[in-house]
């Protein structure tokens, strides 16, 4: 069994610049894009030449950083100004994960503490940088022990070293599991209209040897029924505090999927991805996306008049149909407001 090399980093940062794997590009190509502005990258996390919440949230980390650069000559007053109104423009890239809203709050507070001096704020985002590997890693030590030795198991969308600062969420998971024997087999859905499971996570698991097989969403229930899986295991775009989770659009037909034939569902997540001010997934912002997304997916043509598209980039999967949240501050089995309000009560 080979060992999972975990080479792969989306975000690269180089003096004055951030560079991005272009997403949009895999698998056809590696391209890197050179971001030298809070613009820039904002632009790159709307358009998902960057994506995955974590790796959103240490992406607008490093806009707030190029914004420092740029408006250092600035009198001090005029300056905060500024990059608080870019800080502004980064929040509005994409209103699910709340892990860009965290990551922006944790840098406005170190660029007031500052005055928006540069270095202190680059520290600030290559320390979120680090944090989050080190949670990836913490994380999927806890979910692969939750998983039986020689088990098969789904993912969907992509949650691996692409989607987050290295190694991965659920991802990373399935990684460490089989490292150790745990999973046999891995299961990943194309993930419509993007196809983040059929580009990005096929090949991230390709590139490390892991045995995986594509499935369309559609055939999700019938791989459930007649390949022995038990786990689902995802990713999380927003956790609300009773345990509803925000994730890719499919998650939740999944998770019913998987309650109908024995699997058990994880979700594997950072902490910075519980939003403890929401009560209920319900409250959570859905982000709906072009109908173009759609329509150029299932054809070159344009839509015959009066058609009309709907685009949720995510749904929310109510607590009670999972099995098991992973952080990097423990397993929480059942969540539910109770539980939540145990681990998470003191997160700001």
């Amino acid at each position: 069994m080979g060992e999972s090399s975990d080479d792969v980093r989306a975000l690269r940062w180089e003096p004055g610049c951030l560079q991005v794997l272009d997403q949009r590009d895999l698998p056809a190509r590696e391209t890197w894009l050179k971001l030298g502005s809070a613009a820039a990258v904002a632009t790159a996390i709307r358009e998902m030449a960057v994506r995955g919440a974590p790796a959103i949230g240490i992406a607008a980390a490093y806009g707030v950083v190029l914004s420092t650069l740029a408006q250092a000559n600035l009198p001090e007053s005029e300056r905060l100004s500024v990059i608080h109104a870019e800080i502004e423009t980064l929040a509005s890239s994409r209103p699910t994960a709340v892990n860009l809203s965290w990551a922006l709050r944790r840098m406005r507070r170190c660029v007031d503490r500052n005055m928006g001096e540069p270095t202190a704020v680059l520290a600030e985002a290559d320390a979120i940088l680090a944090e989050d590997l080190t949670q990836n890693r913490q994380m999927a030590d806890l979910g692969a022990a939750l998983i039986e030795p020689g088990s098969a198991v789904l993912t969907h969308c992509n949650t691996g070293s692409l989607a987050t600062g290295g190694h991965g969420t659920a991802l990373g998971v399935i990684r460490t599991a089989w490292r150790g024997r745990r999973v046999s087999r891995v299961f990943a859905t194309e993930t419509r209209p993007w196809l983040q499971g059929a580009r990005l996570t096929v090949w991230e698991l390709a590139r490390d040897a892991i045995p995986v097989t594509l499935i369309t969403d559609s055939a999700a229930a019938v791989t459930l029924r007649d390949a022995a899986i038990r786990w689902v295991i995802v990713g999380a775009d927003r956790i609300a505090a009773n345990g509803d989770v925000a994730n890719k659009i499919g998650t939740y037909a999944l998770a019913v999927l998987a309650r109908q034939h024995g699997a058990r569902l994880m979700v594997v997540a950072p902490s910075g991805t519980v939003d403890m001010a929401l009560a209920y997934g319900a409250d959570i912002p859905i982000e709906n996306r072009e109908p173009a997304e759609v329509w150029k997916a299932a054809s070159s043509m344009p839509p015959p008049a009066g058609v009309t598209v709907r685009n949720p980039a995510f749904d929310v999967t109510p607590a009670a149909l999972v099995d098991a949240l992973v952080t990097e501050r423990g397993v929480i089995e059942k969540p539910d407001a109770d539980s939540m309000a145990r681990v998470f009560a003191s997160r700001q």
